[in-house]
This record gives C-alpha cells, structure tokens and sequence, in this order.
C-alpha cells in the first residue's frame, strides 16, 4: 500500500499544532518553514485537513491553522481519509471469472474469492489500528518532541 507524503506532512503538521495549540494559530510561512516544505504544496494539504474538519484556519496576517477538535478527538484514520480519500487499496477485479478458468464456476463465484476476503480482513484490521490511534497518542509518546518543538518555535518570531 502506498500512501503520498501528503499524509506524513498533515501527521506531522497535527501533531506539532497540537504542541503549539497555545500559539495557535500557526501560518502556513512558519508550518512550510519548520518543515522545510514548500508552502504553497503544503497550504493544499492542510486544506484538505480543513475541509474535513481536523484543522481550522483563519485567513490574514495573522491568520493560520490550528486544530479543529482537541488532539483526543483525530485519529490517524481521520488524517489518512482526508488526506487519500476513502478509496479501498485493494480492488478484486474478479480475473478468475475470465478466461478458460471461469468456465462452470457457477455457484462458486456468487460470494467473494478468499484472496479478496484475506485482502479485506487486512484492509480492515490495518483501518482499526489507524482509528485507534490519536494525534494526542503520538504526542504523548514523545514529550522531548514537544519540549524542543516550544523551544524553537520561538525562533521563528
């Protein structure tokens, strides 16, 4: 499965606004300069995240993004749906219905073939583990970020 770097930007950028949620809110000048990322590419990724309802975002000199709902309340899911849609990674195309081997199927082929239901269970279990997980989970689970993310912060004043 591949995901686009757009959602390790939004990950990051969630959990960094969760650190600064009392400077909130951050421009897209300091997320894009903290990062090293273009601005303009990642102003598009967050607003994805806003228009899902993960981030919020105020227009002007000292508009920004902050997060929309407390860092408890976004699981990764949230981040990844907004970020890629919620299109299955594995789409059974039924190719065993085709050709010489789909000949006499019949009542075989009227349920699910198991490649596609071991696909789906994966799917499924790897979906669960995604919505289980919180931006506040991955803020807890590493406080030196936190504490360095305030300490340089600033210098971006």
């Amino acid at each position: 499965m591949h995901m686009g770097e757009g959602v390790e930007w939004g990950l990051h950028c969630c959990v960094t606004l969760g650190w600064l949620a009392d400077e909130a809110p951050v421009s897209i000048r300091k997320l894009a300069a903290w990062f090293g990322l273009p601005q303009e590419y990642l102003k598009k990724r967050l607003q994805a995240l806003t228009r899902a309802g993960i981030l919020t975002s105020a227009p002007g000199a000292r508009g920004g993004f902050a997060l929309a709902r407390p860092p408890e309340r976004i699981t990764l899911m949230d981040v990844v749906t907004a970020m890629e849609g919620p299109l299955d990674p594995f789409r059974c195309t039924e190719i065993r219905q085709r050709g010489a081997g789909g000949e006499g199927g019949g009542e075989e082929f009227a349920h699910p073939c198991g490649i596609a239901a071991a696909m789906r269970r994966a799917e499924l279990a790897w979906r669960r583990e995604l919505a289980a997980q919180t931006i506040a989970d991955l803020m807890a689970a590493s406080p030196q970020g936190a504490a360095r993310t305030r300490r340089n912060y600033a210098r971006l004043r």
